[in-house]
């Protein structure tokens, strides 16, 4: 049977997502570069990881210049919720709960961090459930 194909970035589109959301629109060079700084990337790897992230609609084209430039497809914001929402429901049974336990027992937050976490959760039990950044 053939293999359901899925939409959420991989680990390098994710990576290539990052420039372009910190960047802006950016050619296939720039985009290189940037990744260069953390690891060797070469330039043909990140061309074609960019036109199957087109396909994907993970990224638009503008093909009016003679070097394309490149823009995320999707706000980082929906980007996260897709890919936090795959990993609830596949490794929380969908328990939200659960899922913030593991993260911050992962990784503590700062104190800034509690204090937003604390205001998500008051703005939830407010407005019974969808809180600040809550489902829409």
């Amino acid at each position: 049977m053939a293999r359901k194909r899925s939409n959420h970035p991989t680990d390098a589109e994710l990576g290539i997502l990052q420039v372009l959301w910190r960047r802006g629109p950016s050619t296939v060079r720039e985009v290189q570069e940037d990744l260069e700084r953390t690891a060797p990337t070469g330039y043909t790897t990140v061309l074609k990881l960019m036109q199957i992230m087109t396909e994907k609609g993970l990224v638009d084209r503008d093909e009016s210049q003679r070097a394309h430039v490149y823009s995320a497809g999707e706000a980082r914001q929906t980007v996260q919720r897709g890919l936090v929402g795959d990993l609830l429901d596949r490794a929380f049974d969908g328990s939200a709960s659960l899922l913030m336990q593991q993260a911050l027992a992962t990784r503590p937050p700062s104190s800034e961090e509690l204090d937003a976490i604390r205001r998500m959760l008051d703005a939830a039990d407010r407005d019974g459930g969808a809180g600040e950044g809550g489902a829409q």
